[in-house]
């Protein structure tokens, strides 16, 4: 039982660890797989728009752009997986469903406040025509002339999340084929996330590999974006964010894909957190050079096919991902970013890392986020184009439009009070289990040995009395010549 006691306390963790892999597996009718279908949870998403308060002043004097931060415009998110199909492969094939519901009480504003931003279809479009035909950039200029349309657009924040008519994007509709029509007809930052989405994605559900539980096998029904040069920068081998390979370590990288992003975005150990209800977890967030330019960074160089110019250090070029308008992608307020271009605006305060980096807290036995916040700042790289007259003033900057931050704060106290359990309870099994089994097998061999002791010692006395005996009935046979008791002198004579 001691020797039992001893392997019982190696090999708990080992079996702890198997029991929870497979609970966590995404299987049909599995606790897990409810929640991973339909979280519940209800993340909230907190928009910031950049307002242009100096727009005229900007294009006719040459001022710095002056913004002003309006926010948070808050939304209540409900995530679910739909059209789920379980492959023979060990994976799991999905849509995402995605509900947004504006928050007036949460919200510092109105979803109907106006606001002024840059004119993203048009700047857009001038920008990729810096490098066409001097006969085509002057006939844009014409009809942009002829559908009066500017630099700056006055529109509502729903209306710049969610769509609205553009004329460009209209006349676009009409002109362009059909086969290079865009595959939207208004513009919004966030046009076409408020609902199912179309994007198919498939995840090892960790029944065949535990180690690439809840990673993305395809996207689309591709192992790779097909944007860039290297298969290190193309792989989409990450997570959603909502879970990952359990016993995470300090040391483990991860990884999460967001099509927007473009991109895998890699996260490195911070510090060790503890939520509300108790569950210990580890931060998780970017590494500070993850935006840096390859010339800092030569791995980098792969996001950078056109070769220089690069993005600006702190900043990633999505454009490949948005239909080639010039979107770079940051941490709000420049976080980590070169300090010139939030210097080429004003109105914008100095990052700090508490309010716009981002991270996520994550359970590290079992690999599922605890707690998050994915925080990323919109910008457009506008270029000077001379021959277009609407933007002929307009300098190169990286334009900031606007901020979110996406994310949850708690889990369900169901969720949490099972993660408590599975992180407390093994340990205090093993320490008990193996005690008692110990403690059992320490009283038994004491009694044994107390036993063998009593039975040794009986041995002992009858090895030493057996002697006696003969001796005794050796005098009683005459063989002795003294004799005290007359009696016996009688018969031995007789």
């Amino acid at each position: 039982m001691l020797i039992i006691a001893g392997i019982l306390a190696a090999i708990f963790p080992t079996l702890i660890t198997l029991i929870i892999n497979r609970q966590i597996i995404l299987q049909e009718g599995g606790q897990t797989f409810g929640w991973w279908k339909k979280p519940p949870v209800t993340p909230q998403m907190h928009v910031y728009i950049y307002n242009v308060t100096n727009a005229d002043n900007f294009l006719n004097n040459g001022d710095k752009p002056a913004l002003q931060e309006l926010g948070p415009y808050v939304y209540l998110e409900t995530w679910e997986k739909v059209n789920i199909k379980f492959n023979p492969n060990g994976t799991v094939t999905y849509n995402v469903k995605k509900k947004f519901i504006f928050s007036e009480n949460l919200s510092s504003g109105s979803e109907d406040e106006l606001v002024i931003v840059p004119n993203v279809p048009m700047l857009s479009a001038t920008s990729q025509s810096k490098h066409a035909a001097r006969f085509l950039r002057l006939a844009m200029a014409s009809i942009m002339d002829i559908l009066k349309i500017k630099p700056f657009v006055e529109v509502s924040v729903g209306q710049l999340l969610w769509g609205y008519e553009d004329p460009l994007l209209k006349l676009a509709k009409d002109v362009v084929p059909t086969d290079q029509k865009l595959p939207y007809e208004q513009f919004g930052l966030l046009y076409g996330k408020n609902g199912t989405g179309k994007d198919n994605f498939t995840i090892f559900t960790g029944a065949l590999d535990i180690s690439k539980y809840g990673l993305l096998d395809k996207w689309n029904g591709k192992a790779g974006l097909g944007h860039w040069t290297k298969p290190h920068c193309d792989s989409i081998m990450g997570s959603d964010g909502s879970i990952f390979p359990p016993q995470i370590t300090k040391h483990t990288v991860l990884k999460v894909f967001d099509k927007d992003l473009c991109r895998t975005l890699p996260l490195i150990y911070k510090q060790e957190v503890m939520t509300v209800s108790g569950v210990p977890g580890y931060r998780f967030v970017p590494p500070a050079d993850v935006f840096s330019s390859p010339d800092r960074v030569p791995s980098q160089q792969c996001f950078c096919p056109s070769g220089p110019p690069c993005a600006p250090e702190g900043t990633f070029n999505a454009s490949l991902c948005q239909y080639d308008s010039p979107v770079l992608l940051s941490f709000p307020h420049f976080y980590l970013a070169d300090p010139i271009l939030r210097e080429a605006v004003t109105g914008i305060s100095p990052p700090e890392a508490e309010k716009h980096q981002l991270f996520i807290d994550v359970q590290p036995t079992m690999g599922t986020a605890l707690r998050a916040r994915a925080r990323i700042q919109i910008n457009l790289a506008v270029s000077q184009v001379r021959d277009i007259k609407q933007v002929a003033s307009f300098p190169d900057i990286v334009f900031p439009i606007m901020w979110f931050e996406d994310g949850i704060d708690e889990l369900p106290s169901d969720v949490t009070t099972l993660m408590k359990m599975a992180v407390e309870l093994p340990p205090v099994a093993r320490v008990s289990i193996s005690s008692a089994v110990a403690a059992i097998g320490f009283v038994v061999l004491i009694g044994a040995s107390v036993c063998l002791a009593r039975a040794t010692n009986r041995q002992e006395k009858l090895h030493l009395s057996s002697p006696l005996s003969t001796q005794s009935i050796k005098t009683t046979n005459g063989l002795s010549p003294t004799f005290q008791n007359p009696t016996a002198k009688s018969l031995a004579s007789k």
